[in-house]
């Protein structure tokens, strides 16, 4: 039996992110993964064929410039990771061979937008001004700061103008969001799709406060050379530079509570690891409550509130290529910039079309023609696939249980399905045809759920984005802090405020927070970003 300061369960970003703070300052921290890899989400694999690599799960990385571990952690510095910005960062070929685009630059996303009417450009020259100052003044620093109670946040956010067009938008839909702010049927296309990318039901009213977020974010994608898994190689390395341990295939059988307090865990060949200060769990809120801690250590409410804990319904669909050859885009005749593209959202003309897809995901339904979007990273990162070759990635929101048959009936459809959705790319990109896919590899809702024990029925964020599941809700009132009714364990995971996307966030305020409760001296100072929110009573 060994003894630590601290133990972390998961080591995924956030898992990563805590023992890394913790052990920079000095405390002894142990992380325990389930899988043989480290990173969760942070995956890079060789699943085609050598020569090929592929990021399985997180690839458009949207928080580098606020996120504090890049800096705290010198994980660009001194650890030597790099981001591609590739321009333009989305686009949507449509049906008649002309796209509409997103660029970093709005004056460039404002000439596209043109060709589709000259409004749309002007309102969203407004909606990029608008929306970057409510993500500068509070929704990008309010994602490395504890929660509010709902209502304490309302009143705080009335006393600024930023705040009181924040709450104005949080009983909004992002469909209603997207169509005041254009007329067009195509942009609004591409801008639904980017503000419902990550989770977001186009009609669902208390969470608008997101969408400006999303679509602030939508031209701040960033891909990692390397692959995103370099991220989670780099956080591993500084937790061992600074003397944390991690162990990889590790089975829990529970979480040790004695007198009402987590002391430890203890695995299932019976081996024991006690913490003297804390246990931390990255796992979702069923994993971490009800498996390891049980709930005879719980009070009967508490119980139910963690079985209410409603998952998504839909996941990613996605089949990874090795390619012959990177696609050239019919659209890109109108536009040469559409096969630089980082994002290609592909199969919609319009946002009614996307609703049509959502609708039918929502019943369990797939759709043989339902659009998805689609990268290529090696365009971007040659390292990813050989010399004039490329690596490419079809992700498709699907139901994770299907309307005929449940999620098993994934296994007997994931071929055929995966041959329509490379069909209605080859409509985009003529040039993949056949015998330019080298090798494929599916990973359907099923596959996901059963990679990723964390991701019940493929739940990519652990847990829907729901009013009462989100902010001081998430995953309740009661562990929206790290905390939780357990005196010494808390929870850190993506099932935590913020919530998912590897933003870092649910590690970031962990590792606040246990500063905060230990009296650990805190080595790391307040990003700028958060300090001026704060300056001006947002925070």
């Amino acid at each position: 039996m060994t003894t630590y300061d601290g133990i972390i369960l998961g080591g995924g970003p956030n898992g990563l992110t805590l023992a890394a703070y913790m052990a920079r300052a000095g405390q002894k921290v142990l992380v325990l993964e389930r899988r043989m890899e480290i990173g969760g989400g942070l995956a890079t694999e060789k699943v085609t064929i050598p020569g090929w690599i592929h990021n399985t799960h997180a690839v458009y990385h949207m928080m580098v410039d606020y996120a504090p571990v890049f800096n705290d952690l010198e994980l660009l510095s001194t650890y030597g990771l790099e981001f591609v910005r590739p321009e333009p960062v989305m686009a949507m070929p449509l049906s008649d061979g002309r796209a509409v685009c997103l660029y970093s630059d709005p004056e460039k996303t404002a000439e596209n937008l043109a060709h589709f009417s000259k409004a749309d450009a002007d309102a969203y020259r407004y909606m990029h001004a608008h929306f970057g100052t409510l993500m500068r003044d509070f929704l990008g620093p309010a994602t490395y700061e504890k929660p509010h109670p709902p209502l304490h946040q309302l009143a705080n956010l009335q006393k600024t103008e930023v705040g009181r067009a924040i709450n104005d938008l949080t009983e909004q839909t992002p469909q209603q969001i997207v169509e005041g702010l254009f007329e067009n049927e195509h942009v609004r296309g591409l801008m639904l799709y980017a503000a419902c990318f990550w989770g977001l039901d186009y009609d669902l009213e208390g969470l608008g406060y997101l969408v400006p977020l999303m679509l602030e974010r939508s031209t701040n994608y960033q891909l990692l050379k390397g692959g995103s898994h370099q991220l989670s190689n780099r956080l591993s390395k500084d937790i061992y530079a600074h003397g944390g341990m991690i162990l990889g295939s590790q089975l829990i059988k529970r979480i040790i509570v004695e007198d009402g307090r987590a002391v430890g865990v203890e695995m299932e060949d019976g081996a024991v690891h006690r913490a003297e200060k804390f246990v931390a769990s990255s796992l979702d809120p069923h994993q971490t409550f009800i498996d390891y801690v049980g709930e005879e250590n719980l009070e009967p409410g508490f119980v139910t509130r963690v079985k209410d804990w409603q998952w998504d319904t839909w996941s990613h669909n996605s089949v990874h290529l090795a390619l012959e050859e990177p696609p050239d885009f019919v659209a890109a005749r109108w536009n040469p910039d559409v096969n630089k593209a980082f994002v290609h959202v592909l199969g919609y003309d319009t946002h009614h079309d996307m609703i049509d897809h959502w609708d039918a995901v929502f019943d369990g339904e797939l759709l043989p023609d339902a659009g998805f979007n689609a990268c290529f990273p090696s365009v971007h990162d040659p390292y990813q696939a050989p010399p004039g070759k490329a690596s490419g990635l079809i992700s498709e929101h699907a139901p994770y249980d299907l309307f005929d048959g449940g999620s098993d009936a994934w296994y007997k459809i994931r071929d055929q399905h995966a041959d329509e959705l490379t069909a209605t790319l080859r409509t985009y990109a003529p040039n993949l045809t056949d015998d330019k896919i080298v090798w494929r590899y599916l990973s359907t809702p099923k596959d996901v759920a059963n990679k990723f024990a964390t991701m019940v029925k493929g739940s990519i964020k652990h847990g829907a984005y729901k009013p009462l599941q989100m902010g001081y809700l998430r995953p309740n009132e009661e562990c929206s802090h790290n905390q939780t009714p357990i005196e010494g364990l808390y929870v850190c995971g993506a099932s935590v405020f913020p919530g998912g996307m590897v933003t870092f966030g649910p590690g970031y305020c962990a590792a606040n927070q246990l500063a905060e409760d230990f009296g650990i001296e805190k080595w790391w100072t307040e990003p700028d970003h958060m300090a001026a929110a704060r300056a001006k009573g947002m925070l």
